[in-house]
């Protein structure tokens, strides 16, 4: 009996992350990054959470309606989207990721090119892994970059 238990409590210790491995994680990160430069509507739509929290570092808050509006209209468009130094955490059935970004393009405000830290809470629902929120803060220098 206690030799069972014993086996139980190893296997539970040795697999604390069973379901989606951190490199699942920042793969999720990668296809959304691709899709929002792509502008691959459909694939956008699969990711983001119905309920999802869109947090731009201008101070703007977004629906997953609203969001993907901006994206089809052209209000929004990102030319470019660089993740640096991206780190994961997994609890459960949700998972953090954070990275440094350099990110191109323009919005209603016109051109931006920005640095920002971004933060992604990514939740299961179902079998699938959908984005619930996304923050991203202005920086002056990404943590990668020479200093001036």
């Amino acid at each position: 009996m206690f030799a069972a238990r014993t086996c139980l409590i190893l296997s539970v210790l040795a697999f604390p992350a069973a379901g989606i491995s951190s490199a699942e994680i920042e793969a999720l990160d990668r296809a959304w990054r691709d899709a929002v430069v792509q502008r691959d509507f459909a694939r956008l739509d699969q990711l983001l959470a119905p309920d999802l929290i869109y947090a731009h570092a201008s101070g703007v808050v977004d629906t997953k309606q609203s969001y993907l509006e901006k994206l089809r209209s052209g209000k929004q468009i990102y030319r470019t989207l660089e993740q640096h130094k991206v780190s994961v955490r997994i609890h459960g059935e949700a998972a953090i990721t954070h990275s440094w970004v350099h990110v191109t393009g323009t919005n209603p405000a016109g051109p931006f090119d920005d640095k920002v830290m971004m933060l992604h809470v990514w939740v299961k629902k179902g079998t699938s892994w959908l984005l619930a929120a996304h923050q991203t803060t202005r920086v002056e220098a990404l943590p990668h970059e020479p200093a001036s």
